[in-house]
C-alpha cells in the first residue's frame, strides 16, 4: 500500500508544472535490525537488621557572657550663691584671613 502525497502526484497530461515533482514507483524494502534484549526487573522486600553504634561525646566549653553593671558613688555638695558674678567679654575675635597661593 503506497500513499501519494498530492504535492507529487503527476498531472494527468504528462506534463510537468512547476509545482509538481516527479517521484518514480519505488519498490519496497525491508531492513532488520538486529534484535533487543529488554529486561524488566521486579524487586521484592526483603528485611535486613543494620545495627549502628553511636558514641555522643558531651564537649563542654567555656564562653564569655559580658554582665555590665555600674558603680556609683553620691556625696553632697553645699552651694553658695556668691555676689560675685562672672564677666563676659562682649568683644569678638579677630577673624583670620588666609591667603590662597595660586596653582600652576
Amino acid at each position: 500500500m503506497s500513499y501519494m502525497n498530492p504535492m507529487n502526484a503527476v498531472s494527468p497530461a504528462n506534463t510537468m508544472n512547476p509545482m509538481d515533482h516527479f517521484c518514480p514507483d519505488c519498490p519496497t524494502q525491508t531492513v532488520y535490525d538486529p534484535p533487543v534484549t529488554l529486561y524488566e526487573d521486579y524487586y521484592h522486600p526483603q528485611l535486613v537488621n543494620v545495627v549502628q553504634a553511636v558514641e555522643v561525646v558531651k564537649q563542654h566549653h567555656c564562653c564569655p557572657v559580658y554582665h555590665k553593671s555600674c558603680v556609683y558613688t553620691e556625696k553632697d555638695v553645699m552651694v553658695r550663691v556668691s555676689s560675685k558674678r562672672a564677666k563676659t567679654s562682649s568683644k569678638k575675635p579677630a577673624s583670620r584671613t588666609r591667603t590662597r597661593s595660586k596653582k600652576r
